[in-house]
């Protein structure tokens, strides 16, 4: 039996390598592409949250809000390519007539392309951390919206790429103090204070807002003395 199981997973992993050296060639082909279509577009936001928000509720309408006046003042703006919180964003750019920037991805559920990216602008993705890697390079800012386990990874993502400088110093905003208030008030009372896991300063890396306004505001003053540019 223990023959049999070795030499089963001895294949098994002979194949998966066979597998792996391929699979670089499209990881690649994602990265080449990702590059070369955001580099051409300028600066952009990027807005995250929940592809489960209904249109019409609270936080699509805010979202949808936020992106037409950061659409207003220059910005692009950049999804997850799909419904809820994305689609209420790229519809905000698209009627500001701003750039409307989709990042899709490939999902067994909920992900599907809304109608408010522009055509030029629709990329696809079947690896999440390419797709993240998109956001991160050329965002000149991001805007989290409530939402769900892909939310919170975006959201921790950037705030460690930016407390451990390897990106530059850049906006990360989150909308909503009812939602996300229980989950800082646990990063300052237990991840900072009673563990030490993070410092003081780290906090200061997170703006907290409610309306459309504060969050344009918090931009336009951070980029009278910031320069847009990539992100690394």
């Amino acid at each position: 039996m223990n023959s049999s199981i070795k030499n089963l997973k001895e294949r098994d992993w002979t194949e998966t390598r066979a597998h792996s050296s391929w699979q670089i060639f499209k990881i690649m082909a994602e990265f080449v592409d990702g590059f070369e279509k955001l580099a051409k577009i300028g600066p952009c936001i990027s807005i995250f949250g929940s592809a489960r928000t209904k249109p019409g509720s609270r936080y699509y309408n805010l979202a949808q809000e936020i992106a037409t006046k950061l659409a207003e003042e220059g910005f692009g703006i950049i999804t997850g390519g799909g419904p809820g919180i994305m689609e209420a964003s790229n519809k905000g750019a698209q009627s500001a007539h701003g750039k409307s920037v989709g990042a899709n991805i490939t999902l067994p559920h909920e992900q599907r392309p809304n109608d408010y990216i522009d055509p030029e602008n629709n990329l696809n993705f079947d690896y999440f951390f390419v797709r993240k890697v998109m956001f991160t390079k050329y965002s000149q800012g991001f805007v989290m919206m409530p939402g769900g386990f892909g939310t919170m990874d975006e959201f921790f993502e950037v705030a460690t790429l930016i407390q451990t400088r390897k990106m530059e110093e850049t906006p990360l905003v989150l909308v909503g103090r009812e939602y996300w208030s229980g989950l800082l008030e646990w990063i300052r009372n237990v991840m900072m204070e009673k563990e030490s896991n993070i410092n003081p300063e780290d906090l200061g890396l997170l703006q907290l807002f409610d309306t459309a306004d504060e969050v344009v505001e918090y931009f336009r003053v951070f980029y009278t003395t910031n320069k847009l540019r990539p992100n690394f």
